[in-house]
């Protein structure tokens, strides 16, 4: 191969590489949110059976081979997507009063009773409530730990101080999400005294960590302060 041809090739392999970087991002993120689409239309779609009562609604009109539960023209995706939205919102609406609070409690018992469906059920509940709840962030501070072994450090977040100890020391649970999913991880309950607190906020820790570190936080001098004294204090250690 001369150089000329090795040339071009090298830049089409550059230019191929560089408009990679530009539209897979936006592919995922497509993929992603018609996934997400799909599946929400899943679930909504017993939400279009009273249609069939509507005059002039044929079932050919809303699923494609008239047969409930199959796939749906795209229009009618969007009004089950559009009636769940509205639904979920007035029941969110109901739940702030007495009645609305009654039949939830009602729905929980029923569920809760149910073997197996209520076990599930129970886990489901408590971790959406520690991720949704109105009265307290489920992630309170990012800070460092020494994990998976010495010598090696994570970043996590606190979710909650467990128990203080005779001498006054906080007792804290941590999570330590794995990368880049952060749905997934490890808890660990440590002593205050073996975590180092660092200066970002959660929205930045959680991008840090899905980003498998190359996206450093708005304050990146914070953290690699914080970097910066643990291993001055490891050396010191060691000396």
């Amino acid at each position: 191969m001369s150089k000329k041809k090795r040339t071009i090739f090298r830049r089409g392999r550059r230019n191929f590489f560089t408009g990679l970087a530009v539209v897979l991002p936006v592919i995922i993120s497509v993929g992603i949110a018609l996934w997400l689409f799909n599946k929400a239309v899943d679930v909504s779609d017993i939400l279009l059976y009273p249609f069939r009562f509507v005059p002039g609604v044929e079932l050919t009109d809303i699923w494609k081979d008239g047969t409930p539960g199959s796939d749906l023209y795209f229009g009618w995706k969007v009004v089950a997507i559009v009636e769940a939205i509205v639904l979920t919102g007035l029941l969110g609406f109901l739940t702030r009063y007495y009645v609305g609070k009654k039949l939830v409690q009602l729905v929980d018992y029923v569920i809760l009773n149910v073997p197996l469906l209520g076990k599930i059920y129970g886990t489901v509940k408590q971790v959406n409530q520690a991720f949704t709840s109105e009265k307290k962030s489920s992630f309170k501070q990012v800070v460092m730990v020494e994990f998976p072994r010495k010598g090696l450090f994570s970043v996590g977040f606190v979710t909650a101080e467990q128990v203080r100890t005779d001498e006054g020391e906080s007792i804290i649970s941590i999570f330590v999400p794995t990368t880049p999913n952060p749905t997934t991880g490890f808890l660990l309950v440590l002593p205050e005294s073996k975590v180092t607190l660092l200066d970002m906020s959660v929205a930045d820790g959680i991008k840090y960590i899905v980003s498998l570190g190359a996206v450093p936080p708005e304050n990146a001098g914070g953290i690699q302060a914080a970097f910066k004294a643990e291993a001055e204090r490891l050396l010191a250690k060691d000396v």
